[in-house]
């Protein structure tokens, strides 16, 4: 087993802190300047095509139909909208680096295009974020959950998948 000099291990740190610090700065030149709230753009929308199923896996038929995949965008959009600006842009952030192929490629281990990405892929991804030893890529996967999967059981057309009959009436 070869040991990785503190130097060398400084500047591969280093060089990846710069290489994602330029694609950031790529991807918000790309887009102008930068939206007050979040916008749901091309890119992120087929990321989150790729990662509703995945995240969803279990809870939806197989292969799940396109209109409910659209549904889970739709639901997790509108649970972005409803959160502060400042988490806003942190998942701004978030889908920066996840549409950007070399990001993408690098921090999630996708190599395929959002689209054409494999649901496996997608999973593997998921689940090594959600248990990597980096509390900053655990924090974006327990993001991603939690948006998607609270944004997915709030609306009670899912409800009846898992049980819940829904809130108990309220006498009158």
């Amino acid at each position: 087993m070869t040991m990785i000099s503190r130097r060398a291990f400084i500047q591969t740190g280093l060089i990846g802190a710069a290489t994602l610090a330029v694609a950031g700065g790529v991807y918000r030149f790309t887009l102008g300047q930068p939206p007050q709230r979040f916008q749901l753009d091309t890119a992120a929308a087929a990321a989150l095509a790729a990662i509703v199923p995945a995240m969803l896996q279990g809870a939806l038929p197989a292969p799940p139909p396109a209109a409910t995949i659209a549904a889970g965008i739709t639901r997790t959009h509108a649970a972005i909208a409803g959160l502060p600006l400042r988490t806003q842009k942190e998942i701004s952030d978030l889908f920066a680096l996840l549409t950007l192929a070399p990001t993408r490629r690098l921090l999630a281990g996708v190599a395929d295009d959002w689209p054409n990405a494999k649901l496996a892929d997608v999973a593997a991804f998921l689940q090594s974020w959600r248990m990597h030893r980096f509390g900053m890529l655990q924090s974006a996967y327990q993001a991603l959950h939690d948006l998607i999967i609270g944004a997915w059981y709030s609306d009670e057309s899912a409800w009846p998948a898992i049980g819940y009959p829904g809130p108990i009436p309220l006498p009158h």
